[in-house]
């Protein structure tokens, strides 16, 4: 019977979730766990969790691997497993060992992450499926594994840009770091390849390259209107509240995010105002408060 986790649980999906589905759930635990980015601390429990969600999303992408892990479980994979008697298994490492080799380091000796099925780069597969180089599947071993890291920057400077000064290979060097960079994102420099977290901001968020803010206006504003003044990532602007404003109203500001770093554009800032209700009114504000009770306000 194997130890290793089920890959529908690792992915958080079932046998019945659609190609999409488990793409989407694949998506969401490699960027959680991949060691560069992982909040927990751990990096040796992230890159084995990272390993582990890697091989299932190789497994469960493939319908004819899928199927075998269905019918068989892990021994599918295993050589002299289940899945390899009547007919053989093709995803078994046979007598000869099989086809596709890969050797990894991390620190250490070289080993194969994966045992005597090899299930390729997890590196590699993450790079292939967020838009770097390289095949997933294939059997060509990496002659040089580029150096990673991962910086952590102010939300202000993400935005921005910035530039950092790196210990790189024994090698002080600075490096520029283009405006409009956000959570995750990876900038490759040739000879090792950057990953960037970005800290929260006090009330800023954002989305892509969209920025996002709530704005508090007091109840006499969002009935008789006024003007407020909103920071942006840049500047301070003057936004006009119409009468009868609504809690939730979000309101545009074209060209006021963040710029994209590879196009020459900027998003949008939304600003949502909330609507201010005293928790302890005063006795002047319940009077008007019972006076509007009575106009039917």
């Amino acid at each position: 019977m194997s130890s290793k986790n089920d890959y529908y649980d690792l992915l958080g999906v079932t046998k019945t979730s659609s190609g999409q589905e488990i793409k989407n759930a694949y998506r969401k635990k490699a960027l959680e766990w991949h060691p560069d980015r992982h909040q927990g601390g751990d990096k040796e429990e992230a890159e084995r969790k990272f390993k582990e969600i890697n091989e299932a999303y190789q497994i469960l992408s493939d319908p004819s691997k899928k199927g075998a892990y269905d019918n068989y479980g892990h021994d599918a994979f295993s050589p002299g497993g289940m899945g390899s008697r009547g007919g053989g298994n093709p995803f078994a490492g046979g007598g000869q060992g099989s086809p596709f080799t890969y050797t990894w380091s991390s620190g250490g000796g070289q080993q194969n992450p994966f045992g005597n099925t090899d299930f390729g780069d997890p590196f590699d597969i993450f790079e292939s499926f967020f838009g770097g180089g390289g095949n997933p599947f294939g059997g060509q071993q990496r002659q040089k594994q580029i150096p990673r890291y991962s910086v952590r920057l102010e939300f202000m400077e993400a935005v921005n840009g910035v530039e950092k000064e790196f210990d790189i290979e024994g090698k002080r060097r600075k490096i520029k770091i283009p405006a409009g960079v956000d959570e995750g994102t990876k900038i490759n420099f040739g000879d090792f390849t950057l990953s960037v977290n970005v800290a929260p901001h006090e009330f800023f968020e954002r989305d892509g390259d969209d920025i996002y803010i709530n704005v508090t206006i007091p109840y006499s504003m969002a009935v008789l209107g006024g003007t407020i003044k909103v920071p942006t990532i840049t500047d301070e602007v003057k936004i006009k509240v119409r009468e009868g404003t609504g809690s939730g109203t979000m309101i545009r500001l074209r060209g006021k995010g963040a710029p994209n770093p590879h196009h020459k554009t900027k998003g949008d800032q939304y600003v949502k105002l909330n609507i201010l209700v005293p928790e302890k009114p005063t006795r002047v504000q319940k009077r008007i408060i019972d006076d509007l009770k009575e106009e039917g306000l």
